[in-house]
């Protein structure tokens, strides 16, 4: 982007437009990434604007069952892994340290296995949440619902505001994850081993990413009251957006949009 005089341009331009990429993203406490299936843009509060390319996934993976949700999971989360992306070193290796602490659970005796699993969880939320990330995570929805409902410019201006609320939220991944897992834990067929915890969670995360895709596709009112817990969850997980914290989120998804449209 040249500059936040452009920025309207690029979004009246995108309202016109008879289809637009689905589009995804993240808040952080210092602004806000929106993705495409192809880009990739972080809009901070601050003013900065970096930009990036998403990874192309392998094809023959993308139409493998419980892989290919994974693949996509993975890409969904390169903007915060990659060396080039938004999260600093030190972030990076504070993000796989939580994603291999449930492999350490394995040592710890059964009956305290519960409340530290709880406690890992609680300082992680707590620490992924801080900030002003709340009310971005709204601006991030709202933004992205302007531009399903092709009120981008309206949206910018402040003449319209769509929900803080999205369907296609990770938290509503999240809450679907849960349950899952927990039936994983049941149902494991193999005697438990050191890798048990990382393939347990590799397997519900594959079967939720499966879940979520039929939910997705599906118009039926049955599989969309799988996400109302989700939808309830971001009560929390969310806050009202100022118009100057949705023109943060709007900035980024106008990055994204322009490369889109060239």
């Amino acid at each position: 982007m040249d500059g936040s005089h452009t920025i309207p341009a690029v979004l009246t331009r995108a309202d016109a437009e008879p289809k637009l990429p689905r589009l995804g993203g993240m808040a952080r406490p210092d602004g806000v990434v929106i993705v495409s299936e192809r880009f990739w843009a972080f809009a901070g509060l601050d003013g900065t604007v970096r930009t990036g390319d998403m990874p192309t996934p392998n094809r023959f993976l993308q139409h493998i069952p419980l892989l290919r949700g994974l693949v996509r999971l993975g890409a969904s989360l390169s903007p915060l892994f990659r060396r080039s992306g938004v999260a600093r070193p030190r972030e990076r290796y504070l993000l796989l340290l939580a994603v291999l602490a449930p492999l350490g659970l394995v040592l710890v005796p059964e009956s305290a296995r519960t409340p530290i699993g709880i406690l890992l969880t609680l300082g992680l939320l707590g620490w992924m949440l801080r900030g002003r990330t709340l009310n971005l995570h709204g601006a991030e929805h709202r933004a992205i619902g302007a531009s399903e409902a092709r009120k981008l410019a309206a949206t910018w201006a402040g003449e319209v505001r769509p929900s803080r609320f999205a369907p296609r939220c990770g938290t509503n991944f999240a809450a679907l994850a849960a349950p899952v897992t927990i039936f994983a834990e049941r149902l494991w067929p193999f005697a438990p081993a050191l890798y048990t915890p990382l393939a347990v969670t590799l397997v519900a995360l594959s079967l939720t990413m499966e879940l979520w895709l039929a939910i997705q596709d599906s118009s039926r009112s049955l599989a969309r009251g799988l996400l109302l817990p989700g939808m309830g969850l971001q009560r929390l997980t969310t806050r009202e957006p100022r118009l100057d914290e949705t023109r943060v989120a709007l900035t980024a998804l106008a990055s994204v949009l322009e490369r889109e449209l060239i």
